[in-house]
């Protein structure tokens, strides 16, 4: 029998948890609970599941039992902690914290020191014997309450803030006195009255209760729901909410907070990473509102927590088994862990601690393969900054900051979200420069190359959301100035020199590699990983990239296992060459209309324009021999591999002039009377073979069938090319791809000519080519009678470029242009069919004609020739639905290799 709401448990204890439940207690609810589990010191509370969100983002209100579950567990808390919530001489005070099934840093609403109020401030104080902590911890509640809870606007607080520090004379928090912070309680409490219309709430489990629907209505706020999009993270999990007894670490320097990763997440390497605060609570680390210093100074501040802390640190890295991210508190002197994780890495510290972990024996091979991903691999191919010239004098380094996430990023300085977002999209490359970054500036920070901020630390929310990101980025460049009203930044002058000002749109570069800044480009040059698979770096070498190793193994551990194979789409010698070098497997598309380019246009233009089959045969004949020079040089490179060559697939008027130029150009010869009779017969050709949709005219196998003689020749270049390569002892491997094909009947046609030729070829050469002949799936027709045309087929590929075209009824050129961003964040799509296969549209025609194409001919070879073939989501599928191939660029062959082996690994 299902179980109805009244029968579903909403609210689970920190003691009844486990880190397998992130579905139901989100990741750091089910932490949490192992954490208790494994006896390190939680402070006690209770998690409210995923499953209450849902009712109450569906419904609009809570589930009906939800209200008396939370009354239960509250009253054992109290009962464990011996107080009450808000009680007024000793108040039992709670956080209310989100956590989703998966991290989203920063995206959804926390409240803190909830309990607090006019009456039970005195309690507080009087219990930690610390007035001014007391009204540190209410000023805190109201702020981040009036802000997260009633949407009252943050600059408000903040400005009131900066207003009582210049009153007082001081710079930081933390010196303003008891007295400044009582007042400032009332100004917040004032604030609070004025922008809402109600006093801030004085009962405490009022508080409690719109601090939970706030964390359950932040899941669909604008931050989180980009912060999804990016991610590619379900909108439909719903975040969990955790209550948890409250532990202070701004009681004074005996107390305070920190984040700790087990190894850096920047680079993978182990050691002691992270940062700390005297005297704060957690949020002041992560805000990156105060600098911290580095975590291994906690030594000589607390020795024994710091011992403390290096144990648990051991404990939680060898139970998960990777990486863990860990926030914690100092409560004059008791550690408290308040929240771990798997930590988000860099691209490089995912290849180099998935290796560590095999060599300390704590995963194996497939579980280091699963670790990394295709996206992290590109990431590594990028450019990083030419440091010859990066240290000599032709740019200038204008400061330094915290290597937070590593990469090159140049771009025009930028000083607020919308500007960064708004010039992306005009086609100019931004860094976005901030003080410090916050959830709001989410969109600004996906626009940009690379992120700058003059405050936080590694554990910042700049660094933590572009490590997740692979965003490059520089935190805590303290010696730059921000002025985000001004739009500048300022270097200071040092040694009688002048200082140097940035304004909005000079261009800046950032080295998140090692945390310099500098004005101007700075040249790029190509990473160690690119240069290993060139081939010219070895992996085993003296002077190897300690990265190169770690990839050289997880690539070759890919190698071993996938059952995909990895084609290349190129379509000349030189890519064809490179693509062999990045591991391609052959080639599973040469477009031939490339070949017909550049000073063979106009040989083309003969043939469009000949009146007589005479003349389209001296025009066939001219192209002839250059077709078969070019397949040649490709069955060379390719030697021993397929190489799947596609007959002309283009509309011919795209090898024509523009229509508009070229009439300007007959009319401007008219009006001189200078009549050229060529560009006559252009235009006239060009009237005559425009079309209103070019994509679904004249063009693939209907050529060859209108244009007598056109597929003939080429199939000819193709055999005559194979022969000449097998007299030179070569081994040409070619294959033979008829595109557009929509019937059966259409493959025939041309399956019978080319087969005549190749035959003539083979006789007259007196070789035995076994060149193969199949067809291109990019039609909903062909993919839904693929049984049929497996008939007559050696071989499928899927050309799911215009198969997407097809099916959606897009044109892809228009489309992403007008409407695909507004579909994007509506929803519509969670990312662009032509990005990632259309599973459950294009995806199921692909499956079906696959089965169906092998049902009628058990050895018909299938592979994919469209981009998605590079694309890390779509070779799962591939895999999954059995095909043979991918083909994708040579540039991103090392991803689909890599991706192909996750899949295979995944199944095991």
């Amino acid at each position: 029998m299902p179980e109805t709401q009244d029968q579903q448990k909403f609210v689970y204890d920190f003691t009844e948890g486990n880190k397998d439940l992130k579905d139901l207690l989100g990741g750091k609810g089910a932490n949490l609970a192992e954490m208790t589990n494994l006896g390190l010191p939680v402070p006690p509370g209770f998690t409210i599941t995923t499953e209450a969100c849902k009712v109450y983002l569906d419904s609009g209100a809570e589930p009906p039992a939800l209200r008396d579950e939370v009354s239960a567990h509250l009253d054992a808390l109290e009962a464990k902690m011996g107080k009450k919530l808000g009680q007024a001489d000793d108040p039992l005070l709670v956080s209310v914290r989100s956590g989703a099934k998966f991290s989203m840093p920063g995206m959804m609403d926390t409240v803190l020191n909830i309990g607090l109020s006019d009456q039970s401030v005195a309690g507080l104080a009087a219990q930690a014997g610390d007035d001014r902590f007391a009204w540190d911890s209410y000023r805190r509640l109201i702020q981040m309450f009036g802000k997260t809870v009633l949407g009252v606007d943050g600059d408000l607080f903040e400005e009131a803030i900066e207003q009582a520090k210049r009153a007082k004379g001081v710079t930081v928090d933390v010196d303003l006195d008891a007295a400044d912070l009582k007042k400032l309680v009332g100004e917040f409490k004032e604030i609070v009255a004025k922008e809402t219309g109600r006093g801030f709430p004085q009962e405490p489990r009022e508080q409690m209760d719109l601090a939970v629907r706030a964390v359950f209505d932040s899941w669909n706020g604008d931050r989180a729901k980009l912060y999804r999009r990016q991610e590619r993270i379900p909108h439909d999990l719903g975040t969990a909410v955790n209550i948890c007894s409250m532990v202070f670490g701004n009681l004074g320097p005996d107390s305070g907070t920190g984040v700790a990763f087990t190894r850096d997440p920047a680079s993978g390497h182990q050691g002691v990473y992270g940062d700390y605060l005297q005297n704060a609570q957690g949020e002041d680390v992560v805000a990156g509102i105060r600098n911290t210093v580095p975590l291994a100074e906690l030594e000589q501040i607390d020795q024994r927590s710091y011992d403390q802390l290096m144990q648990i640190m051991e404990t939680l890295e060898t139970h998960y088994k990777d990486l863990c991210d860990i926030e914690f508190t100092i409560e004059r002197g008791k550690l408290w862990m308040l929240q771990t994780r798997v930590g988000k890495r860099t691209a490089g510290a995912a290849f180099r601690i998935a290796t560590q972990l095999v060599d300390q024996g704590l995963i194996d091979e497939p579980e280091a393969l699963r670790r990394v991903n295709g996206a992290q691999l590109a990431q590594l191919m990028f450019p990083r900054f030419d440091h010859e010239v990066a240290s000599g004098d032709t740019v200038q380094k204008i400061g330094r900051g915290i290597a937070a996430s590593p990469g090159a990023a140049v771009g025009k300085a930028v000083f607020d979200s919308y500007t960064a977002v708004k010039w992306s999209r005009s086609g100019e490359k931004v860094i976005l420069i901030r003080r410090e970054t916050n959830p709001d500036d989410l969109d600004g920070m996906i626009a940009a190359e690379g992120i700058l901020t003059s405050r936080g630390g590694k554990t910042s929310h700049a660094a933590v959301v572009a490590r997740g990101m692979g965003k490059t980025c520089v935190c805590g460049a303290e010696e730059l100035e921000v002025d985000t009203k001004r739009r500048r930044m300022t270097v200071p002058g040092r040694d009688g020199k002048d200082g140097i000002v940035i304004e909005e749109g000079d261009v800046v570069s950032i080295d998140g590699s090692s945390g310099k800044v500098y004005l101007g480009e700075v040249p790029v040059v190509p990473s160690p990983v690119v240069e290993y698979f060139e081939g010219r770096m070895h992996a085993g070498a003296d002077d190897a990239d300690e990265l190169v190793g770690a990839v050289h193994r997880i690539m070759a551990y890919a190698d071993r296992v996938r059952r995909l194979r990895v084609r290349a789409n190129a379509d000349n010698a030189e890519d064809a060459a490179r693509a062999r070098r990045f591991g391609a497997q052959g080639i599973g598309l040469c477009r031939t209309e490339h070949m017909f380019l550049g000073e063979r246009r106009e040989m083309v233009e003969r043939l469009i324009l000949a009146h007589t089959d005479e003349e389209r045969d001296t025009a066939l004949d001219g192209l002839l021999p250059l077709q078969k020079n070019d397949f040649v040089e490709l069955f060379e490179a390719m030697d021993g591999l397929p190489v799947t060559v596609r007959l002309l697939d283009p509309p011919l008027h795209e090898f024509l002039p523009d229509i508009t130029e070229l009439s300007v150009r007959v009319a401007l010869a008219e009006s001189r009377k200078d009549h050229n009779e060529n560009d006559l017969r252009l235009l006239q050709a060009v009237h005559r073979l425009h079309e209103q949709n070019p994509m679904l005219g004249l063009r693939g196998v209907r050529l060859g069938l209108v244009i007598p003689g056109l597929f003939a020749m080429q199939v000819r270049a193709i055999a005559e090319a194979a022969a000449e390569r097998r007299n030179a002892k070569g081994d040409p491997r070619a294959e033979i791809m008829i595109p557009l094909v929509g019937t059966v009947q259409e493959l025939e046609i041309v399956r019978e000519e080319a087969e005549r030729v190749i035959a003539e070829v083979e006789q007259a050469r007196g070789v035995d080519l076994k060149l193969t002949l199949g067809t291109m799936i990019e039609l909903p027709r062909a993919a839904l009678t693929a049984a049929q045309i497996a008939e007559s087929a050696d071989f499928f590929s899927f050309g799911t470029n215009d198969l997407t075209q097809t099916v959606w009824g897009f044109s892809r050129d228009d489309v992403e242009a007008s409407f695909f961003t507004a579909y994007l964040e509506k929803g519509i799509f969670g990312v662009s069919p032509f990005e990632t296969i259309d599973k459950d549209g294009v995806g199921s025609l692909v499956r079906d004609a696959a089965q169906a194409g092998r049902a009628t001919r058990p050895d018909l070879k299938l592979g994919v020739c469209g981009e998605h073939g590079g694309d890390p989501e779509s070779v799962h599928f591939f895999h999954e639905v059995g095909l043979d191939y991918v083909s994708c660029s040579p540039f991103r062959i090392p991803v689909a290799r890599l991706e192909a082996g996750r899949a295979a690994a995944n199944g095991r």
